[in-house]
C-alpha cells in the first residue's frame, strides 16, 4: 500500500519547479521560460510583486532581497523539488535565496558559466547575448558567486533593438516573435563576425530560448539558455531508470 499524505494548506499537488517571475507584463511564446507548456514536466510560478525589470536589470535593486527570498520560501512550502528564477538579472539573490531553502535553487543562466568556460580551451571565448550589456557587469557576477573571468565573456545586447526594448523593457505588452527571433539572429551573427575566438554561446534573457535552435543553426556553435539550465536541474531531481540487463548482456 503506498500512502500520500496531505500538507496542511496545500491543496494541489504534482509541480517539481518552481519558478520566480518578476512583476511585468510581456507575452510568453511558446520556449519562453514563463510559458509553462515549454516543459515536459509540471511547474508552479510564483510572481515576486514588487520586482520590476527596471528595478531588477537597470538599477541592481539589493533592496529587494527579502521579496525574492519570501516568494522562494513561498514555492518551497508548496511542495516544489527546486526554485528556478525567469531573469538572468536574478543572479544577484542567487545567494540569498540558496541560503534561505532547503530544496535547491538556480535564479540564473547565468549560473551555467563556469561549467561552460571549464569545457572550452582557456583561450576561446564564451558569447553572451543578453537583454541589456550594459547592466551585465562583473559586479553582478561576483554577486552570484560566478568566478569565470569576466575578460572570456563576449557579451552583445538587445537594449538597442526596437521590439526587444519594446517588449522587455517599455513593457509594451506585445511581442512580434518574427521581429524578436531576426533581432536575435543579427546580434549573433554581428557578434562572430567582430569575435572569431567565440566557442559557444549562452543566451542570458529569460525570453530567448524560443530562438536558441535559430542561433545554433546559423553560427553551428553549441547554445545553453535558460532551458538547457532548468532541464538539467530537473534531470538530476528525476533520476529515469535503464531497465535490467537481459542475461546476454555483458557487464564490467
Amino acid at each position: 500500500m503506498t500512502l500520500h499524505v496531505a500538507r496542511e494548506g496545500v491543496v494541489w499537488s504534482g509541480a517539481e519547479i518552481g519558478i520566480l517571475v518578476l512583476d511585468e507584463r510581456i507575452p510568453r511564446v511558446p520556449g519562453s521560460v514563463g510559458y509553462a507548456g515549454t516543459f515536459s514536466y509540471p511547474v508552479r510560478y510564483k510572481r515576486v510583486a514588487g520586482a520590476t525589470v527596471d528595478r531588477l536589470v537597470r538599477d541592481h535593486d539589493r533592496e529587494m532581497e527579502e521579496l525574492f527570498v519570501s516568494a522562494a520560501l513561498e514555492l518551497q512550502r508548496d511542495g516544489v523539488a527546486a526554485v528556478v528564477g525567469c531573469c538572468g538579472f536574478m543572479a544577484l539573490f542567487q545567494r540569498a535565496v540558496s541560503a534561505a531553502l532547503r530544496v535547491p535553487a538556480l535564479l540564473s543562466s547565468l549560473m551555467q558559466l563556469p561549467g561552460i568556460a571549464a569545457m572550452m580551451p582557456a583561450e576561446r571565448k564564451i558569447g553572451v547575448i543578453t537583454a541589456s550589456a550594459p547592466s551585465l557587469t562583473d559586479d553582478l557576477l561576483r554577486a552570484a558567486g560566478i568566478k569565470t573571468a569576466f575578460s572570456r565573456l563576449c557579451v552583445y545586447g538587445l537594449e538597442d533593438k526596437p521590439e526587444a526594448r519594446g517588449a522587455l523593457f517599455e513593457q509594451k505588452g506585445t511581442l512580434d516573435d518574427e521581429q524578436m527571433r531576426a533581432e536575435v539572429l543579427d546580434t549573433a551573427r554581428r557578434m562572430l563576425r567582430e569575435n572569431e575566438d567565440v566557442a559557444v554561446l549562452l543566451l542570458e534573457c529569460s525570453e530567448l530560448p524560443p530562438y536558441s535552435r535559430d542561433v545554433q543553426t546559423a553560427t553551428g556553435l553549441p547554445v545553453f539558455d535558460f532551458v538547457t539550465m532548468i532541464d538539467y536541474l530537473r534531470a538530476g531531481l528525476a533520476q529515469r531508470g535503464y531497465g535490467h540487463f537481459s542475461r546476454g548482456d555483458t557487464r564490467a
